[in-house]
C-alpha cells in the first residue's frame, strides 16, 4: 500500500451519483456525483471528487471536518447568522465540526474534497 496518493481530478470510473436529502433541499434539482478515491484511518478519511449541479441545499457537518478546492464552478456559502462567501475555481475553504449553513449552487462546482470524522 503507497502512503502517496493522487487525486485524480477527472477521473475516467462511474461516479455514484445521488441528490440531497429532501429535509436540506431548499431550491432548485441538485444533482451530486461523488468520484470517492481513498480512504483511510479506519475509514475516518475519505478523498476524492464531488460535482454538483445548480441548486440551494442545508449543509450541516456534525461532527465532519471538510478541506474543500475548487476545481471548477461558482458557489455561495452562507454561514447561519453570517455573511454569504462567494467561492470559484483555484479558491480553497475548511468547514469545520458545527459547520451550519447554506450551500449555494450558482454555475455547476466540481471541487477536491477531504472529510475526516
Amino acid at each position: 500500500m503507497s502512503l502517496l496518493k493522487t487525486i485524480d481530478t477527472n477521473p475516467s470510473f462511474a461516479p455514484r451519483e445521488s441528490g440531497p436529502l429532501p429535509e436540506r433541499l431548499i431550491s432548485g434539482n441538485p444533482a451530486f456525483k461523488t468520484w470517492a478515491q481513498d480512504v483511510a484511518r479506519g475509514e475516518t478519511v475519505h478523498s476524492g471528487v464531488w460535482e454538483g449541479t445548480p441548486g440551494e441545499t442545508r449543509s450541516i457537518k456534525g461532527e465532519t471536518f471538510e478541506f474543500c478546492h475548487i476545481l471548477s464552478g461558482l458557489v455561495e456559502l452562507t454561514p447561519e447568522g453570517g455573511e454569504p462567501v462567494v467561492y470559484k475555481a483555484g479558491d480553497s475553504f475548511v468547514m469545520k465540526p458545527g459547520f451550519v449553513g447554506v450551500w449555494k449552487t450558482i454555475e455547476t462546482v466540481r471541487k477536491i474534497y477531504v472529510t475526516v470524522t
